[in-house]
This record gives C-alpha cells, sequence and structure tokens, in this order.
C-alpha cells in the first residue's frame, strides 16, 4: 500500500504554526524568553506524540529557564491545540532545546570578523583611485 506523505507534512507545518502563535502570543510565564521560536515539529503518524524544536537567542541559562517554563505549560498548550486544530488524536508535546539558529548567528559573527579586514582593504583601495583620478 502506498504511503501518502503529505498529510503528515501538513500536521507538522499546522501544529508548528499553532504552536508558535501559543508560545508568543498565550503564554504569560515569565522564564520563557521573548526571542523563543519553534523551528520545526515531528508529530508521530499516529498523533500521540509530538517533538517540538525550540530555539531561544539567549544565554544558556535563560535557554534553561525557557525549557522549564514550557514543560511546566505543557497541559496548557496541548488543551489550546486541541482547541485550535481538529486532529483525531491531539500529541504529548515533548520540548527539545536546538541550537541552529544561534549557531547560524555566531558564524555570521565570525565570517563579519574575517572579512572585516579585507573590506578595510577594499576601502582604503577604493579611496587611493579617487584620489588618483582627482589629482
Amino acid at each position: 500500500m502506498r504511503t501518502n506523505n503529505h498529510r503528515g507534512e501538513r500536521v507538522n507545518s499546522d501544529v508548528q504554526r499553532v504552536l508558535s502563535h501559543i508560545v508568543s502570543y498565550e503564554l504569560k510565564d515569565p522564564r520563557i524568553n521573548i526571542m523563543t521560536s519553534i523551528v520545526k515539529v515531528e508529530v508521530t503518524k499516529d498523533l500521540k506524540e509530538c517533538k517540538a524544536f525550540v530555539s531561544v537567542l539567549a544565554d544558556s541559562e535563560e535557554q534553561k529557564e525557557t525549557l522549564k517554563g514550557l514543560n511546566a505549560a505543557k497541559g496548557y498548550i496541548r488543551k489550546c491545540l486541541a482547541s485550535t486544530l481538529n486532529l483525531r488524536n491531539t500529541p504529548e508535546i515533548n520540548f527539545v532545546l536546538d541550537h541552529s539558529i544561534q549557531y547560524g548567528v555566531d558564524m555570521s559573527h565570525k565570517i563579519d570578523e574575517i572579512m572585516k579586514p579585507i573590506r578595510e582593504k577594499d576601502e582604503a583601495e577604493a579611496e587611493l583611485r579617487n584620489e588618483d583620478k582627482e589629482a
């Protein structure tokens, strides 16, 4: 029998959208950092469990506190998810810390540091060319 993977992708997308909204606008826990985002969601085929990858742009202590706040609000989040999405089963949510966005920001800063001397050299050469043209 041929399986249809589009439904699974759609469910993952819908759950991610709703979780993002709940985390951003409905949770009032002060432990949850304002720079928290749901990066990816994986819902099992039987809709019993959901792994939500969470990215927090903060130091490791604030990331841990955000994860504690999210875990404390699992019941409320699941209730909101059930009332918003019409699924056969409302999945049990497991939050997993994802460092991909922080890693990308760090890499961008490193690239900027490496490119800074090259840009300064290019700017200096451009100024010399402009001075030669004016003279």
